[in-house]
């Protein structure tokens, strides 16, 4: 029996990077700069479905990727951290050959194999620099006779 005519023409759309509204409306996510945005990106466009927390991106090639100084990326990768949107789970190091192993990244969105929940730091993540409102309730006092 021959394969359906449907089936053998059949595309996906390929390979695509999801942003869910949630993670979009975070406060973490809306008060980031574009440039650990596009880190973000391009981290979870290495991310193949089965590799969370394997995902290797050294500083050198988020530069190639994004475009930019390898200098440029190290701030990025810290604020990712900072506002709990990834983890290293395995710092860089130098294989046994003597080769560089970059550093392997884990996406908080999105839970790590053998785990059943995904951590999302990221919604926990307040604005430091943004002073808490504090509501003060005018209380009327008796006046001093006199």
């Amino acid at each position: 029996m021959a394969a359906k005519a449907y089936k053998v023409k059949k595309r996906g759309a390929g390979r695509h990077v999801q942003l869910p509204e949630w993670l979009q409306r975070t406060e973490a996510w809306t008060t980031m700069k574009p440039g650990p945005r596009a880190l973000y990106v391009e981290l979870k466009r290495r991310f193949n479905g089965h590799n969370n927390g394997r995902i290797y991106l050294s500083h050198r090639d988020a530069a190639i990727a994004l475009n930019l100084h390898r200098n440029t990326v190290g701030p990025y990768f810290a604020e990712l951290e900072e506002r709990g949107f990834v983890v290293m789970t395995a710092g860089p190091h130098l294989g046994p050959s003597g080769s560089g192993i970059s550093a392997q990244w884990a996406l908080t969105e999105l839970p790590m194999a053998g785990a059943s929940k995904a951590r999302t730091d990221f919604k926990k993540w307040k604005n430091p620099a943004q002073k808490p409102c504090i509501t003060v309730i005018n209380s009327v006092r008796p006046r001093k006779a006199g």
